[in-house]
């Protein structure tokens, strides 16, 4: 049990990467805080957790642009169980205008989902800092993205509708260096920082992109939520004790 019922919050915890995260926390003997701003999106999910690990799971609303909120999630949350010891920032808030071509997007959506976004990952990591500072340790790891490190290739969205928004490269670039700000601010509080940015992720897409998408991998291609939450677990415990500042990629070769 990799994790000694290490207390883990995760943002965004009821998106598809967030369950995988949550249930490899769960398995590897951690405490998983599943947060998000509508919960009830992953209700069966939830009530699945909640009878399995009955003990070592919770749930709560939680809005990562809401300092109040954020403050009021980490009381209920040390209270119950008397710490915390990592957060994992996966939340992925977007306006409803988020993904339009770079022609058709306007600075208003653009300015609202690099705030949304870094700003919200800004605040977690300022607030979950100060209880880390307080608590003379913690650990924080952000979800980064290949596409924070190079440019899209725009070839592989060839005849789909699909492409990769201007606004997730700045936001995922930005989250990177955010990253290694925040590790070399606290770096002698005892507080580690890191970065993991997954390749593409399988969920649906056509068979053409997924086709030309795996011709620049090495082995799978386009991976599953569990293949990235295995090296999440490994950033949570003791075995990356002298890890910090660090962009880890897990993309099967992508990006070579």
């Amino acid at each position: 049990m990799i994790l000694n019922n290490k207390v883990i919050v995760v943002t965004g915890g009821a998106g598809l990467l967030g369950k995988a995260f949550i249930k490899e926390i769960l398995t590897s003997g951690g405490i998983a805080i599943l947060t998000d701003i509508k919960i009830s999106l992953a209700k069966d999910f939830i009530d699945e957790m909640k009878t399995e690990y009955p003990d070592s799971f919770y749930a709560s609303n939680m809005d990562i642009t809401n300092k109040n909120s954020i403050v009021s999630l980490i009381k209920n949350v040390s209270d119950k169980y008397g710490t915390i010891d990592c957060l994992v920032n996966n939340a992925y808030p977007k306006n409803k205008n988020y993904g339009k071509l770079v022609e058709d997007v306007s600075y208003k959506d653009f300015s609202d989902n690099l705030a949304a976004h870094v700003g919200g990952y800004f605040l977690t990591s300022q607030q979950f800092g100060i209880l880390f500072k307080k608590n003379k340790g913690g650990n924080i790891i952000n979800m980064g993205s290949i596409y924070g490190t190079l440019p899209p290739r725009f070839e592989i969205y060839k005849n789909t509708e699909m492409t990769t928004p201007v606004e997730y490269a700045a936001i995922k670039a930005s989250v990177i260096q955010m990253t290694k700000y925040f590790a070399q601010y606290f770096k002698k509080d005892k507080i580690r920082v890191n970065c993991l940015s997954p390749g593409g992720i399988r969920d649906n897409q056509p068979k053409s992109f997924i086709s030309t998408y795996n011709s620049f991998c090495s082995k799978k291609g386009m991976l599953n939520p569990s293949d990235v939450a295995s090296t999440l677990i490994f950033l949570i415990s003791d075995s990356s004790t002298f890890i910090t500042g660090q962009n880890i990629i897990v993309d099967d070769g992508f990006t070579l």
